[in-house]
């Protein structure tokens, strides 16, 4: 093996004071602020967003739980709800309706669809729309869901206090 050249050992030095130079930044760069615990409890018992992701969950867990016999979840029950239409619903007014995006919706209709539980039909009016529909399959198992939904809910609002329920909703729409 030859002995090093000058270039070679220029290069090392280079590497070598380059790397110590990022270890003195990041060294001075690690100096972060820390939250104090307190502010983390306080979080945790005041924050609304926390809050109702915490009871949008176990709502969705009890929903799911109650509509597993249907082979359906929360989500699917409403989804199938809001095709529950006289007419097919244009996909934009179905994603609108549901809080989500339409690459959302595409996504929880491909399973719907493969179950033979919603028909996807273009728009005639405008070929590049889609509309929604519930199949009869689909239309049968919605109308065996309906009577669980309505028991859970019904459990669901007996949990809370009177007037609550209401009142849930209409602060619930405010914030949407």
């Amino acid at each position: 093996m030859s002995p090093p050249t000058d270039a070679l050992l220029s290069l090392v030095r280079a590497v070598l004071t380059f790397r110590v130079d990022i270890n003195i930044i990041s060294g001075e760069m690690s100096r972060v602020e820390i939250v104090p615990f307190e502010t983390t409890l306080m979080v945790r018992d005041c924050c609304l967003c926390l809050h109702v992701q915490r009871a949008a969950r176990a709502l969705a867990r009890r929903f799911d739980d109650a509509l597993r016999p249907v082979n359906l979840t929360n989500g699917q029950f409403s989804l199938l709800m809001s095709l529950n239409r006289p007419r097919p619903a244009p996909m934009a007014d179905v994603a609108s309706l549901l809080a989500m995006d339409r690459t959302t919706l595409t996504a929880a209709l491909k399973p719907l669809v493969r179950r033979h539980l919603v028909k996807i039909t273009e728009d005639e009016s405008d070929r590049r729309g889609r509309n929604l529909e519930l199949t009869p399959e689909g239309k049968r198992l919605l109308a065996s869901a309906t009577p669980i939904w309505q028991k859970t809910h019904a459990e669901v609002e007996a949990l809370l206090p009177e007037a609550a329920p209401d009142s849930l909703r209409k602060n619930l729409r405010a914030l949407a």
